[in-house]
């Protein structure tokens, strides 16, 4: 079945407006155009669209849907099935957060009690699911599933002051790195300051530290446009600079 700009946005749900930005950018192009220059798209790109559509549920921006849409590599099967773990995580974790209101709610009404852990799980869990979505694959890819699943078991079994902590820490550390960025020197105090917060940062979450593994984690950074993005909101070329003055911090040579 074929579908015009309208029938398309009809039918997904979005505006005729966005089908023209993703032809512009060329991330979702019609299959062809109509005598009358009216766009026509079929079958490949109604499912293309259900992909990008899937990728934007998840937090992914466009740039980088198009290059995951557009690698010799890409696997329609492998990508659902990533999807649907993906959707699963997320229900439990939205199952957690429910669980832990009705406690709550139950709790203030005079009813059971809730443990300080039990209060903050649903949390822990948010911040696991969240770090997944960022970091998940190419974490997962270069150091194995068993050694995320520690990580994420750390989380879980942190204390309240943990968890405030480790929040803390990271705002702190994107506010040094901003401050760090402006000294144009890794090798500089500040920037230093960002490298040994930045190691500290991780030891809540990793199992164990090595300093090859910090600068592969900080070179990734820099691979990947999502993490990019992360860290250069802080400041332009914030990720850049953080992986210099993490190889310097930690001495190991590309």
């Amino acid at each position: 079945m074929e579908y015009t700009v309208q029938g398309l946005g009809n039918l997904a749900g979005i505006s005729t407006r966005t089908l023209r930005y993703y032809d512009e950018i060329g991330i979702l192009k019609p299959a062809r155009l109509s005598p009358s220059g009216y766009r026509i798209y079929g079958q490949a790109e109604v499912d293309r669209l259900q992909q990008v559509m899937f990728y934007r549920e998840l937090g992914v921006d466009l740039k980088t849907i198009k290059k995951i849409l557009d690698s010799p590599g890409y696997n329609v099967v492998a990508a659902l099935e990533a999807h649907r773990e993906k959707l699963f995580a997320e229900r439990d974790r939205l199952d957690l957060l429910i669980e832990n209101i009705e406690k709550t709610i139950s709790t203030k009404k005079g009813g059971q009690e809730m443990s300080d852990k039990e209060k903050f799980e649903g949390f822990k869990k948010n911040l696991i699911d969240e770090n997944e979505k960022k970091y998940g694959r190419e974490i997962r890819e270069k150091y194995g599933s068993e050694q995320v699943e520690k990580s994420n078991r750390k989380v879980l079994n942190m204390t309240k002051e943990e968890y405030d902590e480790v929040k803390e820490l990271e705002k702190a550390l994107l506010e040094t790195l901003g401050e760090a960025v402006k000294t144009v020197n890794p090798q500089g105090e500040l920037a230093q300051k960002a490298a040994d917060m930045h190691r500290r940062w991780l030891s809540y979450f990793w199992d164990s530290y090595t300093k090859e593994a910090h600068m592969g984690v900080a070179q990734m950074y820099v691979d990947d446009a999502r993490f990019s993005e992360y860290y250069d909101k802080a400041s332009p070329g914030a990720a850049v600079f953080l992986r210099d003055a993490i190889r310097i911090y930690t001495g190991v040579k590309e």
